[in-house]
């Protein structure tokens, strides 16, 4: 069983900056890819970012290409997403998931939801105008 717990959300103003982390409860981190996703009120849950076992592939929706950067240490089992340039728009409850495929190949599709098979519970994001 994977469990992931989310920190780092908070209230912060446009143009700021946040950095979130998701501690994994998994014997072996490395035989999981990691993602970021997000879900703003009456919308769908969407992806943000992934990252390989390795941290070597990354993987980033194209709203948020540029502004953030997912990484991975895996000798904390821990996974972080750093979050600059923030937008009002960037306002939702963020979710780290884990999937036991380590890797994916580059050039590969976004993924959806049903690409990861562990959540976490979640830490709210909130950017202010």
């Amino acid at each position: 069983q994977v469990q992931l717990v989310e920190s780092g959300g908070g209230l912060v103003q446009a143009g700021g900056s946040l950095r979130l982390s998701c501690a994994a409860s998994v014997r072996t981190f490395t035989l999981y890819r990691m993602g970021w996703f997000r879900q703003a009120p009456g919308e769908e849950r969407e992806f943000v970012a992934a990252i390989s076992w390795s941290g070597i592939r990354t993987l980033y929706a194209d709203s948020v290409k540029g502004r953030f950067t997912v990484s991975r240490d895996n000798n904390k089992n821990t996974v972080y997403l750093q979050m600059n340039s923030l937008k009002p728009e960037d306002s939702a409850v963020y979710y780290c998931a884990a999937d036991p495929k380590p890797s994916f190949p580059d050039g590969a599709r976004l993924f959806n939801i049903q690409d990861f098979a562990y959540w976490g519970q979640g830490t709210q994001v909130t950017v202010s105008s």
